[in-house]
């Protein structure tokens, strides 16, 4: 009851948290584009972010009607206190308006700058929703960054509905496959319930005092459940071993948390800490992923271990009641232990082949380019996408590759120095233009009146350049390095912001900080495995095959999401994959790999510790582990998969992307890994997986291991289950 009624107050607390979280924080707060973007909204009333407006007629966009709907929409966006400047090719002075009509004069872009930071979306929508409509034969869309935001954010609160009418009852049918029974079927979903609601309730709380994703509630749903499910069924089969074994139920139950509780307190531990170097990322989106992935990875552990003993004991022999008709199986009769013997008889060969297999899939990753997320990451019926879609084809200059260059401190700058500099930005590469507050440069020279936004205020100036050169392609970043090589005016300090400029600094975040993760991951996994196992070979068995297994799930989604094969499973391929959402797949994937991991090494180094410790034993107990988890490690790699599968069915392509990776990563590396590459090394280094340091005896054990003398332990021997006492 106690479970019960945390999970309704933290639902009625958590479950408004959707309406309190934003669609960016991808960029680094610190970094060079954020500052001088901040300084255009402070110094200059500049605002965060652009909406964008078409309006299109087949008469042109000089025709009476269009004139008067575009002068219309001009008029109300410059009266709202959301917009602080607008620019159209009614109102903007003949050599500026030129870049904002289509090639065929029949679309013309109004330009409007929306302030309100994270809110800015809201803002964009409201306006939208004032705005945007076709009358009198004229199409009106709104699209740019503010308006993407806000259409990321809706389509991410439809795709959460779906997802949750996908995976939740597909996910419970299986359940009850699995578990056999609705009751025992009931547990897992109790414990996901209290999992999920809590980490909403924490994140909401976090909204309070900083920014969090929208995003996060995807990986929120699909982790909750799925790890719910993970760590019930380790505890239901472990506790269902025991009753098979005689053992009266009380004292299984208490058994059954000794060693299946320590493993899910393993897991859960490795999982939240894998996931927690993400907050060794600056941007907000990073970090919003830890917090989700924390929260819910500890709510789960907790109330699997409180509530699942709890509905073990109030369920009583009901929860075996389907099963009890049964007799249990003897050992060497199921498909696991003949895998696993199977396979270690074909150890060289199949690991090799399997080697070989995971490092071709990888191949592509060499490929991967990254970018920040436009408009096309959302569906081509979306307004900002269609926007997008006819600046790219129908204008010749798009908006949004268009740099700002800020000067901080403008007071020592004389206007000749100014119009030098400008004059050296134009003749850079795929610049057409560059405007000053005195006028535009074209190819070095003064050719009239500012054609784009500049100004000077409060000792600062900023210019804006054009630019002609293709968003996160080769000729950008050559382009960004050449304006960055020309000295300041007067040798003054400047600052670059816009869209080229921001993938720049949210890349160099990200590179410069991944050699940290990873090796923090990997010293995590590794201090995580020699205390679970007291062996250094398995921590770097571990590390290895994980890595395999990654690097061929991401070789799928380059080859898929960023190369377009398979028609991108129906998204837009556009050459890059979103920047942040490989750190994120990876440590996620890299927890969870971990998850199975604990689960089938831990049964392992059981039964190696209550055996002679031989060769054949170490065999034996590899046979044993995979005989006792091989079906607990599917089935909830199966459940799992289902709900990251339901994000497939998400209409934003990186969270598609997010699905399928998660999907491909669970599903290798409880098959082809667990199941197959485990056996196969652990068979070729026999007595070595165990071996470690004699300095570290001490450490590399639990106490309860290092107290076994005089516990019982127990060892399978045929069909049966022996106690024996263990003396060292």
């Amino acid at each position: 009851m106690l479970a019960l009624f945390a999970m309704v107050a933290a639902a009625v607390f958590g479950i408004p948290v959707t309406h309190s979280l934003s669609a960016g924080g991808f960029q680094d707060p610190n970094a060079e584009s954020t500052r001088a973007t901040n300084m255009l909204a402070t110094r200059f009333n500049q605002g965060d972010t652009q909406l964008l407006i078409t309006v299109s007629s087949d008469d042109g966009i000089k025709t009476g009607v269009a004139q008067r709907v575009g002068t219309d929409i001009v008029r109300v966006l410059g009266s709202s206190p959301y917009v602080t400047y607008v620019s159209s090719p009614w109102t903007a002075p003949p050599a500026a308006s030129t870049a904002l009509i289509s090639k065929d004069g029949k679309v013309g872009l109004i330009v409007a700058s929306i302030t309100g930071g994270g809110a800015a979306g809201k803002h964009a929508e409201t306006l939208s929703d004032e705005v945007v409509h076709s009358r009198d034969g004229v199409t009106v869309r709104a699209g740019g960054q503010a308006m993407t935001d806000a259409q990321i954010t809706s389509q991410t609160r439809k795709d959460l509905k779906v997802m949750e009418t996908i995976a939740v009852p597909v996910s419970f049918l299986v359940l009850v496959w699995v578990f056999g029974g609705f009751a025992a079927a009931a547990i897992p979903l109790a414990v996901g319930g209290i999992a999920i609601f809590g980490s909403m309730a924490v994140l909401r709380a976090l909204t309070c005092v900083t920014d969090v994703t929208i995003f996060a509630l995807n990986l929120l749903l699909a982790m909750g459940l799925a790890l719910a499910i993970d760590y019930t069924l380790l505890i239901l089969s472990r506790f269902r071993d025991e009753i098979d074994s005689g053992t009266e139920r009380d004292t299984a139950l208490v058994r059954t948390m000794v060693s299946a509780g320590r493993s899910v307190l393993f897991s859960a531990t490795t999982v939240s800490l894998s996931m927690s170097a993400l907050m060794f990322f600056p941007m907000p989106f990073l970090k919003s992923f830890a917090y989700a992935a924390i929260a819910v990875v500890a709510l789960a552990a907790a109330a699997a271990i409180v509530v699942t003993p709890a509905a073990i004991a109030l369920a009583g022999p009901r929860l075996d009641s389907r099963r009890s008709k049964r007799a249990p199986r003897p050992v060497e009769q199921t498909l696991f232990y003949r895998l696993a013997h199977f396979v270690m008889r074909r150890a060289v060969p199949l690991g090799l082949a399997l080697a070989a297999l995971l490092v071709a899939l990888g191949m592509p990753l060499f490929g991967m380019k990254w970018g920040i997320p436009d408009d096309r990451v959302l569906p081509t019926s979306s307004t900002a996408r269609q926007v997008g879609d006819q600046l790219r084809t129908e204008f010749s200059a798009d908006v949004a590759t268009s740099l700002t260059v800020v000067i901080p401190d403008f007071r020592s700058v004389t206007p000749k120095a100014l119009d030098a500099y400008a004059s050296q930005l134009s003749m850079v590469p795929d610049v057409p233009s560059v405007s000053t507050p005195g006028g535009t440069f074209v190819a070095g020279a003064r050719v009239g009146p500012p054609t784009a936004q500049a100004g000077v205020a409060d000792g600062s100036a900023f210019l804006t350049v054009a630019s002609s050169a293709p968003l996160f392609s080769a000729a950008s970043n050559t382009q960004l390095d050449r304006l960055h090589a020309i000295p300041g005016p007067s040798g003054a300090q400047v600052l670059i912001t816009g869209n080229a400029q921001v993938n720049r600094d949210t890349i160099s975040a990200i590179t410069s900080r991944l050699s940290l993760v990873l090796t923090a991951i990997a010293l995590i996994t590794f201090v995580v495995m020699f205390r679970l196992t007291g062996s250094v070979i398995m921590p770097l068995k571990t590390l290895l095959l994980s890595g395999l297994s990654l690097t061929a799930s991401f070789g799928a989604l380059v080859w898929i999401f960023q190369d377009g094969h398979l028609d991108g499973l129906g998204t837009t391929a556009t050459g890059t994959l979103v920047l942040t959402m490989p750190v994120v797949l990876f440590c996620i994937a890299f927890g969870l790999s971990m998850d199975y991991e604990v689960f089938l090494v831990s049964r392992i180094n059981e039964y190696w510790l209550a055996s002679n410790r031989t060769a054949v034993d170490n065999d034996h107990s590899v046979a044993l582990g995979l005989a006792r988890t091989g079906r607990v490690i599917t089935a909830a790699a199966l459940i799992m998969s289902i709900s990251f599968a339901a994000l497939i069915a998400a209409q934003v392509s990186f969270m598609r992307m997010f699905g399928v990776g998660l999907t491909l990563a669970v599903l290798s590396d409880a098959t082809l890994v667990r199941m197959l590459l485990v056996p196969a090394f652990m068979h070729l280094m026999g007595r070595l997986n165990w071996w470690a340091p004699k300095w570290a005896s001490r450490l590399r054990q639990p106490s309860h291991v290092r107290n076994a003398a005089h516990q019982p332990k127990h060892y399978e021997v045929g069909s049966q289950t022996a106690y024996a006492l263990e003396s060292k």
